[in-house]
């Protein structure tokens, strides 16, 4: 058949790592003082190794060091001028700092986040409603470990009554990217409401959230802020009820049901919060039950509210998507810091890979490409030509196949 007509001269994943800056890197690595006494393993290396092992879902140390002995022929391709052995690596893990990886995602999301606006997963462009810029969605996941010493769990196992740990990744988003813009590392045992910082907030934001987050003062300060909030409501909340309206269909069968409610909360010294929110009640008909809605917008239709209130699933895609094309049960080191930059560097590869994805204009799912970017990911192949026309080369070899024979 003779070269691929998606032929190049790099591997992929040297043009994948094309988005990332290379001084940036080992400057923000020295400004955190992980570059003394490094004499080859610096901060671009490691993240070129950890990222390539994320990517490729490797379990262990053995096997990225085992693979890259496979690839080394392609490994200057990379930057990478050196084996890297799995005692280096360890090291690497154990003693580079986490925040070194934390500063890369940022960087990296501060300077192409503008590219991911175009994202369709949500909503297609021309049907986007114009609140959805204004839309950042809060929630958290929970890793497992089998370790409760480093991050405390909750609950314990059913059948032997250990407690395992966890560690619990709290993000933001916002609805038409479908990336974290801000993330928080804390134990599975931390309350999500920490996250919800209404100072950090603007005016005009609207913020979807579960009732996991209900705190009626910092409900307050977001509606003396002009920030709009839509969350699932408690069963246990206490509250007046100031007014009652409930729209029917011509058969008697409810519709929705708005109320405007106050709720008062008192603290010690004779202090208290008062806040007024509108509870919005509608019949899910998949489910077969009432979901009641709580906001602080007391003027837009309530269908908007419920539209709000659905793009709050995203973020849930979101945490699915990660944990299953990504290696988030197997850990490559024991300590808290390894296991934070084992997650930095998965965000890093998410954004990367969804960054190529709002490239290519050919649909993929994400698994699709994540898939294979992993079987491609040290072949030359372009990764425009091939992902935009990954058939080419089968078409011109059947081509080939039914050709009449040169006539002699």
């Amino acid at each position: 058949m003779g070269k691929s007509t998606h032929f190049s001269g790099q591997p992929l994943y040297s043009q994948i790592i094309k988005l990332l800056d290379k001084s940036e890197i080992l400057r923000i690595s020295s400004e955190q003082g992980t570059e003394r006494y490094v004499k080859s393993f610096d901060a671009w290396t490691h993240l070129l190794v950890m990222l390539y092992a994320v990517i490729m879902r490797f379990d262990s140390l053995r096997e990225i060091t085992a693979s890259l002995q496979a690839e080394a022929c392609k490994l200057r391709h990379l930057g990478i001028f050196k084996m890297t052995s799995r005692s280096t690596l360890a090291d690497g893990n154990k003693r580079r700092s986490e925040a070194v990886f934390e500063a890369v995602y940022r960087d990296l999301y501060a300077k192409h986040h503008h590219l991911l606006s175009s994202d369709s997963r949500l909503c297609t462009r021309k049907n986007e409603p114009k609140w959805m810029k204004r839309l950042k969605i809060i929630d958290s996941t929970t890793i497992t470990l089998f370790s409760n010493l480093l991050f405390k769990g909750v609950g314990r196992h059913p059948k032997t009554g250990k407690k395992k740990g966890g560690i619990k990744v709290h993000s933001i988003i916002q609805a038409n990217e479908g990336v974290p813009s801000d993330i928080r590392f804390t134990s599975a045992a931390t309350n999500d409401s920490f996250m919800l910082l209404p100072a950090t907030l603007n005016r005009g934001d609207i913020i979807a959230m579960d009732r996991a987050y209900i705190d009626y003062a910092k409900f307050q300060q977001m509606t003396e802020r002009g920030v709009v909030y839509v969350t699932k409501m408690k069963k246990n909340l206490q509250y007046t009820i100031e007014e009652d309206v409930m729209c029917q269909t011509p058969e008697g069968v409810m519709q929705v049901r708005v109320q405007r409610v106050t709720f008062r909360k008192e603290l010690k010294g004779g202090s208290g919060t008062v806040h007024h929110a509108r509870i919005v009640t509608y019949v899910d008909v998949q489910k077969r039950k009432l979901i009641s809605l709580l906001t602080n917008d007391m003027t837009s239709d309530p269908l908007e509210i419920m539209d709000i209130y659905h793009k709050r699933w995203a973020i849930e895609l979101l945490f699915k998507q990660i944990k299953q094309n990504f290696p988030l049960k197997y850990f490559y080191g024991e300590s808290a810091n390894a296991i934070k930059i084992q997650i930095w560097i998965t965000l890093i590869a998410n954004l990367l890979i969804t960054l190529v994805k709002n490239k290519i204009k050919r649909p993929w799912s994400f698994s699709g490409l994540a898939t294979m970017i992993r079987i491609l990911l040290m072949s030359y192949v372009s990764i425009q030509s091939f992902f935009e026309l990954p058939h080419r080369d089968w078409d011109r070899l059947i081509t080939q196949v039914k050709a009449p024979p040169e006539e002699l």
